[in-house]
């Protein structure tokens, strides 16, 4: 029951924080990892948890639009505008950068603004997320 509590916090942590809610899924890692579960199942918990979450960002921004003109809406036009030109400029690779906290969150509800094709998005962004973790695992492990 302790593993599945584990291996089901560390998904909600991965989750969470590729979502726009603050929070960090790195520390729950490295715990994990230091306790001495699996690290590829930590791995693939951790991606799956975090590439869903990116996911969650990508349909709000495919609806997004519909809000926009209301009142409670967190940006206004010209930030919604900002983040627009940025991505036109800088395309779908900008979402390899997606791990990176504070700005990954919003690209990948941009990604979803600017209409970026699902399989183009998954792709990247699991690149990005999978590779994040590996690269947190490996050093983590490299210090035991």
């Amino acid at each position: 029951m302790i593993d599945l509590a584990a291996y089901g916090g560390l998904f909600a942590a991965a989750f969470i924080a590729a979502t726009i809610l603050p929070m960090q899924s790195e520390a729950a890692l490295v715990g994990l990892l230091l306790s001495g579960y699996s690290p590829w199942l930590l791995l693939l918990i951790a991606s799956v948890g975090n590439v869903l979450g990116s996911v969650v960002n990508w349909l709000l921004g495919r609806g997004i639009e519909r809000f926009r003109d209301r009142r409670w809406f967190p940006a206004n036009q010209a930030a919604l505008d900002r983040a627009q030109g940025w991505y036109r400029r800088y395309g779908k690779w900008s979402l390899l950068l997606s791990w990176v906290p504070v700005v990954g969150d919003p690209l990948t509800v941009v990604a979803g603004v600017m209409r970026e094709p699902f399989p183009v998005f998954l792709l990247l962004v699991t690149i990005a997320k999978v590779g994040r973790y590996v690269v947190l695992t490996v050093v983590t492990l490299g210090f035991i």
